[in-house]
């Protein structure tokens, strides 16, 4: 007995210093988090720079959830940067009598290349007889190069290179490894185009497929090739020349070939701002970080009248799915719903719609673009697309006023897919786990992955993936003023990048956000506005709670690094069942 109150106690005295951990764990975070948040207003000196790093993820929507990025190993908070903030900050600094210029502190940049095309295009519209940007990088990746060449003088690290090659779109395939596990994947699909399922059933990319990716990677490096050879007063040969044989792969050959403008170590660049700056050699250089600059008060010129006129900005990034979702994952109760008090407040005189999707839900999609369709009803509405707006993400899309995109914009993929694992030998025979059932009537047990598809199973899942396809190009046809033989002709699965789906009419223009807001403005026939945003942010006690719950998450995405994309395709593909309007696969380009 005295012995089993021991180990009573001790268990006792166990739980309860865990949770004493816990509990100041909690509030150690809450405070640093909320320390930052409650930060001065920044006061921002004359002759200032402001420091542009962009080293952590770059999001359409920043501001949000303080607890999502949190690092636990230095017990600090690294939230994810908002385009939205970027771009409001490069505005602010333009008529910013105390900054003089902006400073790319360039690396890797972890951004798609529609969103660095908003900042390059920002930037470019930054620059002026006053004001100039300087980018320095010790290595660039290609977007980073990208970013950079829009500099008015770009400099490199002497023993540094830069990473152009061209882009390459590399798939993998798992045909070989579900053979070997007894797993029949049974992919239906609508459209020679719709790739969704050949990672699953081929070895490789098919002749389509292959010609699809070929044809908007080329669109996308020429959009990027020309604006480098305006803003470097180059040509795209001689650009094309230094991707073939990798002419930057080391600091000397770059300079040789013209893509930079020196070679300099932090220390002497520095001495370059400062000569930039009318300082003497050992006066400090006023740098401004992006985080601080976003507390500075905004420039007098910039600071206008509350106008009661509103343009409400809805922001959908991730898959699609059913339910409510998040700020990483659209959500159809929370998108529509959001899009729904947009429309029905009498304050809100237009809507532009963010998306950054590769599509999902057939179902879910179809819940938005009702909402879509209603408001476009009620007031002007214009979809911004961001890196990809494809499938159940153009979907959504559709039925907006007018459509904004990049040209490195992922779009289109008018298609459907169904997948519906046939799992039966995987349990047979490599697990030794059979199945028995009974039934009251023929189709009882449809779905099920512990058998192959009957002849009439798989008759009505092409049946309803052929209904959801026509009901999709009916949609395209109707907000795009298409017939629908056309859209059926520009779909069949078939992505296509922003360039060409302005060619084609899937879009009505080149642009990004800033564009649409102005789009919206024009539409609304308004003299004034102010932006509000949507969905709306959670409150502070239900954003920590969540943040925990990610906690796991995280700390697997920080283990496996660049890896962590393969696990999450895996683990997307394991749930990738029923009727689907998304892209083939995730698209990165290296």
């Amino acid at each position: 007995m005295k012995q089993f109150f021991r180990f009573m106690f001790a268990s006792m005295l166990g739980f309860f210093l865990t949770f004493l951990i816990i509990f100041l764990l909690m509030i150690g975070i809450v405070a640093s988090i909320a320390g930052m948040a409650t930060k001065d207003t920044v006061k921002v000196e004359e002759n200032s720079v402001l420091h542009l790093t962009l080293t952590t993820e770059i999001v359409d929507r920043g501001g949000g959830n303080p607890f999502e990025s949190f690092d636990l190993m230095s017990f600090s908070p690294r939230r994810a940067i908002g385009l939205n903030d970027i771009l409001k900050s490069i505005e602010k600094a333009k008529e910013d009598e105390n900054i003089e210029g902006i400073f790319l502190d360039l690396s890797i940049l972890p951004a798609g290349w529609s969103t660095v095309h908003e900042i390059r295009k920002a930037l470019d519209d930054f620059k002026g007889p006053d004001k100039f940007v300087i980018s320095y990088g010790e290595t660039y990746s290609q977007n980073a190069y990208y970013l950079g060449s829009v500099a008015d003088e770009l400099y490199l690290h002497p023993e540094g290179m830069i990473d152009f090659r061209g882009l390459n779109s590399e798939l993998f395939f798992l045909k070989n490894m579900l053979d070997r596990l007894g797993i029949d994947p049974q992919i239906i699909r609508h459209g020679e185009y719709k790739s969704a399922g050949e990672p699953f059933f081929r070895e490789d990319m098919s002749p389509e497929n292959r010609e699809q990716i070929l044809s908007y990677i080329s669109s996308i490096w020429n959009n990027v090739l020309g604006e480098i050879a305006i803003t470097r007063g180059l040509t795209i040969n001689h650009l094309n020349e230094v991707a073939n044989n990798l002419h930057t792969r080391n600091a000397a050959m770059a300079l040789e070939w013209d893509m930079a403008d020196g070679m300099a170590y932090r220390d002497e660049l520095y001495d370059i701002i400062r000569e930039r700056l009318g300082l003497e050699e050992e006066e400090e250089i006023e740098f401004v970080a992006l985080d601080n600059y976003l507390r500075a008060p905004l420039p007098k010129s910039m600071i206008s009248p509350r106008s009661q006129n509103k343009i409400a900005v809805v922001y959908g990034s991730g898959n699609i799915i059913s339910g409510k979702g998040s700020d990483r994952i659209i959500g159809s109760d929370r998108i529509a719903g959001a899009l729904r008090a947009a429309r029905k407040d009498d304050d809100v005189k237009a809507i532009v719609f963010r998306i950054n999707s590769p599509g999902g839900s057939a179902l879910a999609s179809d819940v938005i673009l009702r909402e879509v369709k209603l408001a476009a009803r009620e007031k002007p509405v214009v979809a911004s697309m961001g890196d990809v707006a494809a499938s159940g993400g153009y979907y959504i899309a559709c039925a907006a006023d007018w459509i904004v995109a990049s040209p490195s914009t992922i779009t289109g993929s008018i298609g459907v897919f169904g997948m519906i694992p046939n799992m039966q030998e995987f349990f047979n025979e490599k697990l030794g786990i059979t199945f028995d059932n009974v039934k009251t009537n023929q189709l009882a047990d449809m779905m099920s992955v512990t058998k192959p598809l009957s002849p009439a199973e798989r008759r009505i899942i092409e049946e309803s993936i052929a209904q959801v396809y026509d009901t999709f190009i009916e949609h395209v046809a109707e907000g795009r003023n298409i017939p629908v033989s056309v859209v059926d002709e520009l779909g069949r699965g078939r992505v296509w990048s922003g360039a060409e789906a302005k060619q084609n009419g899937l879009i009505d223009d080149f642009g990004g956000l800033e564009l649409a807001v102005e789009k919206a403005f024009e539409l609304a026939e308004l003299e004034d506005y102010r932006i509000v945003e949507y969905p709306i942010r959670k409150e502070f006690l239900e954003q920590l709670m969540e943040s925990f719950g990610g906690i796991q998450e995280r700390m697997l995405q920080r283990k496996l690094g660049p890896s962590y994309r393969y696990y999450k395709q895996l683990e997307e593909a394991r749930d990738m069942t029923g009727v689907l309007t998304r892209l083939p696969y995730d698209i990165y380009l290296d």
